[in-house]
C-alpha cells in the first residue's frame, strides 16, 4: 500500500490494479478501505476506481474533510488525469467524448450509452502510437462509473484487456514480436498485461484551507514493461 501524500484530512495511495477501492456487496474479498480501516479510526470514501485499474485513489481522514472534498468532486472542481493502453489507432488524434451513460437496464455490473443517462464528458489525446495499440491520455470532467471505458468502446478502441467493453484478452510478447520464443524453462508464455489497461494518473485538487495538492501516481510495472516492449519493436 503506497502512500502518496497524507495529512491530518486526508490520505492520497497508489491503488495496486486487481484490488478492490472498497468492500463490494458480498464482502469477501479484502478491499482498500478495509486495509486502511484496521490502520486509522475514520476512513471515508470520496471516490473509487475500478478494480482492474490502478493508481492514486483519495480517502478521508475526518467527517468534515469527507463532505468538503465529496462536495469538489461532485461539482467537478478536482482535475482527473488518466493514461491508458487502447487497441488500434484513433483517426482523431485529440478529442471530448460527450456521450451520457447510464446502468443497463438488465445488467447493473454494465453501463451504456443512452440519451436518459446522466451527463458524461471525457477528454482524449494520443500520447504515443505503435500501430497495434496506442497510449492515450483522458480528463474526465465527470466521475460516471467505466465512463473511460465505455466512451473508448463508443469510439471503436476499447481499453487493452478490458473484459465487459472489450476482448479481455492479455498481451503477449509474441503478439508484438516477431519469432518470439519461450525460454527454456517456460512451458506457456506469461503475459505482458493481463488486466484492464488503465491507470489513474494524477489528481489536482484544493483543500478546505485553500492549498492546491498535485497527486501523481508512477506508472506501473506492467504498464511499463508493456510500453518498453511496443516502443523498442516500433523502432525495429
Amino acid at each position: 500500500m503506497e502512500i502518496l501524500l497524507e495529512n491530518n484530512d486526508f490520505i492520497a495511495l497508489n491503488k495496486p490494479a486487481g484490488l478492490l477501492s472498497i468492500p463490494d456487496r458480498e464482502g469477501k474479498e479484502i478491499s482498500l478501505k478495509i486495509m486502511l480501516q484496521e490502520k486509522y479510526v475514520d476512513i471515508y470514501t470520496i471516490h473509487r476506481l475500478d478494480k482492474g485499474t490502478s493508481g492514486v485513489i483519495l480517502f478521508a481522514k475526518n467527517a468534515s474533510a469527507h463532505q468538503f472534498l465529496s462536495a469538489a468532486f461532485e461539482e467537478r472542481k478536482v482535475e482527473k488525469y488518466y493514461t491508458g493502453i487502447i487497441n488500434g489507432t484513433l483517426s482523431i488524434k485529440q478529442q471530448t467524448v460527450d456521450q451520457p451513460l447510464m446502468q443497463h437496464p438488465g445488467k447493473s455490473s454494465l453501463m451504456i450509452i443512452h440519451k436518459k443517462g446522466k451527463t458524461a464528458v471525457t477528454d482524449v489525446q494520443v500520447l504515443e502510437e505503435f500501430g497495434k495499440y496506442s497510449f492515450l491520455e483522458f480528463r474526465i470532467h465527470t466521475g460516471r462509473t467505466h465512463q473511460i471505458r465505455i466512451h473508448m468502446q463508443y469510439l471503436g478502441h476499447p481499453l487493452v484487456c478490458d473484459e465487459l467493453y472489450g476482448d479481455a484478452k492479455p498481451v503477449l510478447i509474441s503478439s508484438i514480436k516477431k519469432n518470439y520464443k519461450l525460454s527454456q524453462n517456460e512451458e506457456e508464455e506469461r503475459p505482458i498485461l493481463a488486466r484492464l489497461a488503465l491507470h489513474a494518473q494524477r489528481l489536482v485538487f484544493t483543500d478546505d484551507t485553500g492549498h492546491q495538492h498535485t497527486v501523481e501516481a508512477p506508472l506501473p510495472k506492467d504498464f511499463r514493461a508493456l510500453l518498453q516492449q511496443l516502443r523498442k519493436w516500433k523502432k525495429n
